[in-house]
């Protein structure tokens, strides 16, 4: 069988991998011998969580350049030319959707190697479920300008296209600066747009709110200081 590029969904925190992962993406995890990472230090942490067979230090973990060139993104691939499969990890998240790893999977994809997506979290998944808005419709955005007037006018577009196109809007926003623009949503949305605010997912201290504007307006701030976040919106009749 040729080798393949898997990609291996990584939690947050540090729950017991039995909590996030099923049995099946572990156990191929645990036959990898290779692996591309965003993180190398997060990435033993989370092979050594899940139970990882073979010692660390015999492990070939290759962390990927915050912007790879091609010559990145061929040297990465070596394993698999030589027959070795290879995984790919973000250090939280799910590798190539808003994390690093796109350019890889591109790449495997015009060498002809398979890829293999393993089941596992995702936060933006995740809070779209238990958000309660449109599931059918969506677009996730990334991250939205830090400064004024970007940011609100930012939020205004994307507010009237939610309207028009009844389409669930997902964005992320550093842990530290969840605070301003949760403030900002408040300002530039109307009250009647429903907010979705999901914190900490997979975690103990998982947090999921949906309300409209004009409630979080008069509702108590959730705490978001350092707390990895989901926003979601849906613009209201």
């Amino acid at each position: 069988m040729a080798a393949a590029l898997y990609l291996i969904p990584v939690a947050l925190g540090e729950s017991a991998w039995p909590h996030y992962l099923p049995q099946a993406s572990r156990d191929i995890v645990c036959t990898l011998s290779h692996f591309a990472v965003e993180n190398a230090k997060s990435a033993r942490a989370e092979l050594k969580r899940i139970g990882h067979p073979l010692p660390l230090r015999e492990l070939a973990i290759e962390q990927l350049p915050e912007k790879p060139s091609a010559a990145d993104i061929e040297r990465l691939l070596a394993p698999l030319r030589a027959g070795q499969d290879l995984g790919l990890m973000s250090e939280a998240g799910c590798p190539g959707v808003a994390d690093p790893g796109a350019a890889l999977v591109r790449r495997a994809h015009e060498l002809g190697y398979s890829v293999r997506p393993l089941v596992g979290p995702s936060s933006l998944l995740l809070a779209l479920m238990a958000s309660g808005l449109e599931g059918q419709r969506f677009a996730f955005h990334g991250y939205l300008p830090t400064r004024e007037p970007e940011r609100s006018r930012r939020i205004g577009e994307l507010e009237r296209e939610s309207q028009k196109s009844a389409q669930t809007q997902l964005f992320i926003e550093t842990p530290y600066r969840n605070a301003a623009l949760f403030d900002a949503l408040l300002t530039a949305c109307r009250p009647q747009t429903l907010l979705c605010v999901a914190s900490d997912l997979s975690l103990p201290t998982e947090m999921v709110r949906t309300r409209r504007v004009a409630d979080w307006r008069k509702a108590q701030r959730p705490n978001l200081d350092k707390r990895p976040t989901v926003f979601l919106f849906l613009s209201g009749d």
